[in-house]
């Protein structure tokens, strides 16, 4: 990316960023005239989080992860109130301008009580949906079990056990002691197969290696697999791939691997739609009677894939939304948000919503899962 095009992106973003505080502090603290020195001090820090935010960009650059992290821990947090009231505040507009209408001539007396109050109820609605969210987000990550019945599924691999991790996003918030603490409950879960569909770190390999370290104690029968997701492409994709693979990962990169002989089903994996996904690649050449389930980060791969007759695809990228409402904005990108869903052609897709988090430390709605996915034969 030329040098302008990074100035124009930085542009935009400030632009946004300073244009959403300016919505805050003239609905929470302007328009409802804040008694000093409140005002003065509310005001103060609205400016100081919201010029934090793109500090943030070059400090996750260029200082360490040590320096970094609480820093950003402040801005994730800050982000995340940040998003609910805004989602709050654009509701209250429309209330608002009702109000007002109701009201001929303006009564200044009146327009000051309806500000405040709804500043109150923006304030309360955001904060408990705020704290609910933290809650939601720093939780211990729950087993989600899913039983997907398949109708090529060969009688020896009935009940075969595949546990899905994505979207861990390991950066300067999650490390090593949530990676270590997800190995040992993965082991626990004894899987013949561990699948991780993208967006594992947010980092350079230099930074976070010592955090995913404890991945190369991941155990299951037939092996440790691994596709891309785009936050790889952010973070360096062909070091982590690298060092993913000197972990005993194997990384699947648009290729296709048979597992338990003739008796067993292919496994293939696809980079991630942003970078180099090759489907047609991932699929030539295989037997359509034989099993074939598919690794892909984002699930609008499905469109393709099921094209090809595959029969099950495991994604993330979407993290179910994460943040209620942003699970309907999700949608106008992706066919699917969450869950386990039949597509056309009969291939079925299962979406987690994902391992970890992004940006803040929250979830709402949406909580996140260690997705343990047991085969069974489809009904006849």
């Amino acid at each position: 990316m030329s040098v302008g095009r990074i100035l124009l992106f930085l542009l935009v973003v400030v632009g946004i960023i300073g244009g959403v505080h300016f919505i805050v502090w003239a609905r929470l603290v302007r328009d409802v005239e804040m008694p000093a020195p409140w005002g003065r001090v509310l005001t103060a820090a609205i400016v100081a989080l919201g010029c934090l935010i793109p500090a943030s960009f070059f400090l996750v650059r260029f200082a360490s992860r040590g320096v970094a992290a609480p820093i950003l821990w402040v801005v994730y947090v800050w982000l995340g109130f940040l998003f609910f009231l805004f989602f709050t505040i654009v509701p209250s507009e429309i209330v608002r301008a009702v109000a007002r209408l109701a009201v001929t001539p303006p009564d200044p007396e009146r327009r000051l009580f309806l500000s405040r109050a709804f500043a109150a109820a923006v304030g309360v609605t955001s904060l408990g949906a705020g704290v609910a969210a933290l809650f939601g987000g720093l939780r211990k990550v729950g087993v989600r079990d899913v039983t997907v019945p398949l109708a090529k599924l060969p009688p020896a691999l009935r009940g075969y056990t595949i546990v899905q991790l994505t979207d861990v996003h390991v950066g300067p918030t999650i490390g090593k002691a949530f990676i270590d603490d997800l190995v040992a409950r993965v082991n626990a879960l004894s899987p013949d197969l561990v699948a991780i569909t993208g967006d594992l770190v947010d980092g350079s390999v230099r930074d976070l290696a010592p955090c995913v370290a404890g991945l190369a104690d991941l155990k299951a029968r037939d092996g440790v697999f691994f596709v891309t997701g785009n936050h790889e492409y952010y973070s360096g994709a062909e070091a982590w791939i690298a060092h993913l693979t000197a972990l005993g990962i194997r990384v699947l990169r648009n290729e296709r691997v048979p597992l338990r002989g003739d008796a067993g089903f292919d496994l293939a994996g696809v980079d991630d739609a942003s970078a180099s996904m090759d489907v047609g690649a991932a699929l030539a050449d295989r037997d359509p009677s034989r099993l074939l389930v598919l690794l892909a980060h984002q699930p609008k791969a499905i469109v393709e894939a099921a094209l090809h007759r595959i029969d099950l695809q495991l994604s993330g990228h979407t993290h179910g939304g994460q943040l209620w409402p942003w699970n309907y904005l999700v949608k106008l990108d992706q066919p699917y948000v969450a869950g386990l869903h039949r597509h056309d052609g009969g291939a079925q897709i299962y979406v987690s919503r994902g391992t970890g988090y992004w940006g803040p430390p929250m979830r709402l709605g949406a909580p996140a899962e260690i997705t343990r996915i047991e085969l069974v034969a489809a009904p006849a």
